[in-house]
């Protein structure tokens, strides 16, 4: 794909470039927090907030989008809305957010459709797991709706390691696909300055790139991510760089705070 940089440590603001190479600063800005496992591709009040307050603070900073991607996904596309309506209302444009699929999450309940029968027939933790799950999960109250289970990790790795037959996009289908969100970004072209707002796993799938990790240190990376985290990232035609990850420096209370 690319080769790893360490190279310079230039601020988010800056636009470093030279007259043989262009470069384009990417600004992966995972979705705000959704709402419960029945209903998680919508955004939280939480979730909305989240993304106003990104909005507000992208109006204080020098730096200005030349382009914006999203996902198709309903959060994603709203973060993207909810972020550009604060940013104008505080007097800085930013453009018109483009959707493409290139930067979807996976679908986990394609996954566990397809996985979880499997693994439960010779995995009765799992078994038990899932069941406990899906009784946890009538409550919408409940604290699985904010916490990542260990069954769902279980379904996941088993889907990275292709363990199973499964007739959805596979691990390496996806890794694919959210990669090649690269021939999105132009760098012959005049974008300098990139939004992309997406979710937690393609955005770990560039940074895993970038540090040569492999499909489960992918996962570690996509699990720790905050909700409406910018994770900074510098492309040319050799080289993808991480200068950023999973940044809020719009947060600044701790309920805002979340993960899932």
């Amino acid at each position: 794909m690319w080769a790893i940089g360490t190279g310079e440590q230039p601020g988010p603001q800056s636009h470093p470039h030279d007259t043989l190479v262009a470069l384009i600063t990417v600004y992966f800005i995972r979705h705000g927090q959704a709402g419960s496992r029945q209903e998680y591709d919508r955004l939280s009040d939480v979730g909305r907030e989240q993304a106003r307050r990104l909005g507000v603070w992208l109006a204080r900073q020098p730096v200005r989008f030349d382009a914006a991607w999203s996902g198709r996904l309903n959060r994603q596309r709203e973060t993207a809305e909810q972020a550009r309506e604060a940013c104008r209302e505080n007097g800085t444009e930013f453009p018109e957010v483009v959707p493409n699929a290139c930067w979807d999450e996976f679908d986990l309940d394609a996954v566990y459709h397809g996985i979880g029968p499997l693994i439960a027939a010779e995995d009765d933790e799992f078994r038990r797991q899932f069941e406990e799950l899906q009784r946890s999960a009538r409550d919408t109250a409940s604290p699985v709706h904010r916490t990542w289970a260990q069954c769902d990790t279980t379904v996941v790795r088993a889907w990275i390691d292709g363990r199973f037959p499964f007739g959805g996009e596979s691990f390496e289908a996806f890794t694919g696909r959210v990669r090649s969100g690269r021939e999105l970004l132009d760098v012959s072209g005049p974008h300098r300055n990139v939004a992309v707002f997406t979710s937690a796993t393609p955005t770990a799938v560039w940074a895993a790139a970038a540090l040569e990790l492999d499909g489960r240190k992918t996962m570690q990376l996509a699990g720790v991510t905050y909700n409406t985290s910018m994770t900074i990232m510098r492309v040319d035609p050799q080289r993808l760089r991480l200068f950023q990850f999973n940044t809020v420096p719009h947060i600044e209370t701790p309920e805002l705070l979340t993960h899932r």
